[in-house]
């Protein structure tokens, strides 16, 4: 059984910064197609990040709306995918998930990702 725990949310102000993990347990995460989604009441998940590490290959794609502020990684030994999140504005205040798409492999990417495990969430709240 995959079990993702996300950590690292909380309050910040307009322009402040915030590193969010995701640990898993019962799954390796070398060679999975990670993401980072996040939600707000009464909208659409959103995909804001992905990355896929493994056989030495390494790649990320993110949402517009985060690119060049936010920065996703995976550390394979630690089994752990974090999202740094930097120069955060009051739009970024939601509900930020981790999940896994065990199937896509080297194919990962937002516009193709469809998880199949998630974790509970962690809430970012960014005030101006």
């Amino acid at each position: 059984q995959v079990q993702l725990v996300e950590s690292g949310g909380g309050s910040v102000q307009a322009g402040g910064s915030l590193k969010l993990s995701c640990a898993a347990s019962g799954s390796s995460f070398s060679s999975r197609c990670m993401g980072w989604f996040r939600q707000v009441p009464g909208k659409e998940r959103e995909g804001v990040a992905t990355v896929y590490r493994g056989g030495g290959t390494y790649f990320v794609t993110y949402a517009d709306s985060v690119k060049g502020r936010f920065a996703i990684s995976q550390d394979n030994d630690k089994n752990t995918v974090y999202l740094q999140m930097n120069s955060l504005q009051p739009e970024d205040t939601a509900t930020y998930y981790c999940a896994e798409d065990p199937d896509l492999g080297l194919r990962c990417g937002l516009s193709v990702i469809h998880p199949t495990y998630w974790g509970q969430g962690t809430q970012v709240t960014v005030s101006s």
